[in-house]
């Protein structure tokens, strides 16, 4: 392995505070011998070690001094520069693993798959935070400020890791809350959300292999969401996936979360089975309502009756619902699907009424379904 270059270091430093270095020195048995405050300190690591850091960045020779700095802490434990970026990184920082095994020809990633996957995370993490926040949470509107101000906040990504594809999520911890009224210590909103994760992660999983129906009932206590479940799915469609290994580097600031697991792997099995997790976890959260839906008919296909009755057809429809663009399958017929094959080769919104459910994995509006053409007959004249 080749050694680190001036540019490693280089990009090290621009990615890190020396406040960070500073907490990490005193989360790891580093020694504060003296210090000119606002200015430098020196740390001793027992007899093994010293090192100056440097805390004005004003100086014109901060860069500088604190890249020397970086590659002494490096050396110390033999550490490459990114090795010691994750180690600084999660004293006060959760760290989330997103390894993708799967057939790569020179190790990249598909620019289209990567768009996938940081929306995926994105989601995942958001799911996470909702049901942190409140377990009862529908997921659907809107959220409370201790959600939003988080994903605005406080994730960040991080340095991708080597093995197969490796993204990295850092959530950052920010200053220890004060104690609660009782003198117990307050957990951070960012560690209940990871450790929501880590419990939502493992359950999904757990229930994708092992069906058990009484267990969806109390998915809400396990961080278990269709919307958390859902992500998971969005990251695991890729036909060259082997597995998806998830796994969690818990800050060193804070004491070490009691969750089933710090790493979940899911395998082709797993995946297989999160369809029906989802679909359940659906129907729990959405029971079927009347819904009035307007969008684009995107495909549409008739089916002969072979009877007396009228041919029908089953139309998709790409419309928003509750915050997110859906394919809403409905089943039409007569004078509804002719207004339908209108919209559809005019390019006008479709509107339509009926109950919205989840079932076979896809979204349908059933019985009795109401087509209002009222702006389409407008069109037609």
């Amino acid at each position: 392995m080749s050694s680190p270059s001036v540019d490693d270091y280089r990009e090290l430093a621009d990615s890190l505070h020396p406040l960070a270095v500073q907490q990490y020195l005193a989360a790891n048995d580093w020694q504060l011998e003296t210090q000119v405050p606002q200015v430098r300190q020196i740390w001793r690591l027992n007899d093994e070690a010293r090192v100056m850091l440097p805390l004005a960045t004003d100086f014109v020779d901060f860069a500088q001094r604190f890249r020397d700095t970086l590659r002494t802490l490096a050396t110390a434990y033999d550490w490459d520069p990114g090795r010691l970026a994750e180690k600084i990184t999660a004293t006060r920082a959760d760290l989330f693993f997103v390894r993708f095994d799967q057939v790569m020809v020179d190790g990249t990633l598909p620019f289209k798959q990567a768009e996938k996957v940081l929306d995926g995370l994105f989601k995942l993490m958001k799911a996470a935070a909702t049901s942190a926040d409140d377990p009862t949470h529908s997921h659907r509107g809107r959220r409370s400020s201790t959600v939003t101000d988080f994903l605005d906040e406080d994730i960040r990504l991080g340095h991708t890791k080597r093995g197969s594809f490796v993204f990295t999520v850092v959530t950052r911890l920010g200053d220890p809350p004060p104690d609660r009224d009782d003198g117990t210590r307050a957990t951070p909103f960012p560690r209940q959300v990871m450790e929501t994760l880590a419990t939502g992660l493992h359950a999904a999983r757990d229930l994708s292999l092992n069906w058990n129906a009484l267990a969806v009932e109390r998915a809400a206590e396990r961080g278990l969401s269709a919307n958390l479940v859902e992500s998971l799915q969005d990251l695991t469609e890729s036909d060259s996936l082997r597995e998806l290994d998830l796994s969690f580097d818990w800050a060193a600031g804070e004491p070490r979360p009691d969750v089933p697991a710090s790493r979940i792997v899911v395998d082709r099995d797993a995946m297989a089975g999160l369809p029906r997790v989802r679909e359940r976890l659906v129907r729990r959260e959405e029971p079927p309502r009347t819904e009035t839906v307007v969008g684009q008919v995107r495909s549409l296909t008739r089916e002969e009756s072979g009877g007396d009755d009228e041919d029908e057809t089953t139309i998709v429809l790409s419309a928003e619902v509750r915050g997110r663009t859906r394919k809403i399958h409905v089943v039409l017929g007569g004078e509804d699907y002719d207004w339908a094959i209108f919209a559809h080769r005019s390019k006008l919104p479709f509107t339509v009424t009926g109950n919205l459910v989840f079932e076979r994995g896809t979204w349908r509006l059933t019985g009795p379904v109401t087509v209002d053409s009222s702006f389409l007959r407008h069109q037609q004249r």
